[in-house]
């Protein structure tokens, strides 16, 4: 259900903003949209896991509201993040 050393680094060099940048909003929403995908593949195999399910609506969660914020900071960063990371809104 979590993602690898390797995978993070790679998401993270994928939406890093400046050289060093692990906190940016981008890579947050880059990193929370992969953990959603495992862990939605590990929830249609398990479909009784209902802490996993709930760890799952809180990330989603999460990542809305970061979402969120950078949409109110640029509106042309938000679209070019969703288009990215293949998420509808």
């Amino acid at each position: 259900m979590s993602i690898t050393a390797e995978k993070k680094a790679e998401l993270i060099n994928g939406f890093k903003i400046v050289e060093g940048d692990t906190g940016s909003p981008e890579v947050q929403v880059a990193i929370l949209t992969e953990r959603v995908k495992n862990l939605t593949e590990h929830l249609k195999i398990h479909k009784k896991d209902i802490s996993s399910r709930r760890g799952l609506l809180k990330m989603v969660s999460l990542r809305r509201k970061l979402l969120d914020y950078v949409k109110s900071r640029d509106e042309n960063r938000y679209k070019t993040l969703i288009e990215s990371l293949g998420i509808r809104r």
